[in-house]
């Protein structure tokens, strides 16, 4: 199998997308890759501790990549230092990145494009499928995630904290996107088929930072 890399924010897309990999068997994913905001010690946007993203690695036994970013990070320096992480990538015998995307042809591009630069290619496992029908089978093979940052210009603060499951699909709003792709709201996947054992953790403060609202979750000792 071909070895690849999986970009990991910790959220439903990509633990799904990890499953589907490790389901086909024409990759072998032999590294997750994750943003940090190195000011916060947390994940990019989802505003996960680092201590949880490294449990969570741990639970789905895989060598996790974290790759530290400034906060208010330029579009510039951020492609500086991928360019940096993905020629390390290819050290390593890894020519193909993996990512949880669904539909948004942009962000397809984009990733292809910057990927071409280096001479690597993108693997998009979940690319054109219904995003009702993705969390509805998310839920069924046994995944729970929480619902860490919410866009108030798009779903409602109430949200946040919420878990993934059917009766938040009831509740989700007919013009909310299930999946968040439109980055209505990011989450934090701690058990699955993919997972040894839970990741244990409290519901924290929810607070409003830079225009978003983020539930903290409080690892367990």
């Amino acid at each position: 199998m071909e070895k690849v890399a999986l970009s990991w924010s910790g959220g439903k897309d990509c633990a799904l997308a990890l499953y589907e990999i490790q389901q086909h068997h024409q990759y072998e994913v032999t590294a997750l890759l994750t943003l940090i905001t190195q000011d916060y010690n947390r994940i990019s946007m989802h505003g996960v501790r680092q201590v949880l993203l490294e449990r969570q690695a741990e639970a789905v036994k895989l060598p996790l990549k974290k790759v530290f970013i400034p906060a208010n990070c330029t579009s510039e320096i951020y492609a500086e230092i991928m360019e940096k992480e993905m020629h390390c990538l290819k050290g390593e015998g890894i020519n193909r990145v993996a990512f949880g995307d669904i539909f948004l042809q942009d962000v397809r591009e984009y990733r292809e494009k910057n990927l071409s630069k280096v001479d690597m290619r993108a693997v998009f496992p979940l690319w054109g499928r219904n995003s009702r029908e993705l969390v509805k089978s998310f839920i069924n093979l046994g995944f729970k995630a929480i619902i860490t940052t919410i866009d108030p210009r798009k779903l409602s603060k109430e949200f946040c904290g919420t878990v993934i499951d059917s009766a938040f699909l009831g509740a989700l709003p007919q013009d909310i996107d299930p999946t968040g792709e439109n980055g209505e709201f990011h989450t934090f996947v701690f058990d699955g088929p993919i997972f040894k054992k839970p990741v244990g953790f409290s519901v924290g403060e929810k607070v409003l930072r830079d225009g978003f609202w983020f539930c903290d979750l409080i690892p367990d000792k």
